[in-house]
């Protein structure tokens, strides 16, 4: 009898990835407009409204689109939303903005009523993970946030 076996064990499944990506015009409304998006996909995803996945990542959507409309305006110029579900249960949210120069750093207001520079200390609570690269294929910067859905609570 030889040493080798003849079982035939299949090859392991590939990793999908679903993945939404849009742009929209730097201005409130359509910072509105992707974190509504965003939360439509979630919910289509088997993520629904109410749950505490689709609330945290909108709200960090809400935050880091803010962002990219208040500080990485350019006129003329779009941002960019992709969000994506990985195979592992780990969704990621990208912002990118074709300002570069200024990346966001965590610094509490210096005023404690300041109606503004919380945002991502909220960021920072909601997501598991985030940080800033250079943007794909242009100028700017993305601003990213992660989230692994298989270590939360059932929704």
């Amino acid at each position: 009898m030889s040493a080798y076996s003849s079982r035939y064990y299949p090859p392991a499944p590939p990793a999908t990835t679903t993945e939404f990506a849009m742009s929209f015009t730097s201005t409130p409304r359509g910072a509105r407009l992707a974190r509504l998006f965003v939360s439509h996909c979630l919910d289509s995803w088997g993520h629904p409204y109410h749950g505490d996945v689709n609330e945290r990542l909108t709200l960090v959507t809400a935050e880091l689109c803010a962002n990219a409309v208040r500080h990485g305006r350019v006129p003329g110029r779009d941002f960019q939303v992709r969000l994506t579900s990985e195979a592992s249960g780990e969704l990621r949210l990208e912002v990118s903005d074709t300002r570069g120069e200024r990346r966001p750093t965590v610094v509490p207001p210096a005023d404690p009523v300041a109606e503004s520079g919380r945002g991502l200390l909220l960021v920072t609570a909601l997501a598991d993970d985030w940080g800033v690269t250079d943007r794909r294929g242009g100028p700017g910067k993305t601003v990213w946030a992660t989230l692994g859905t298989c270590l939360l609570p059932a929704e």
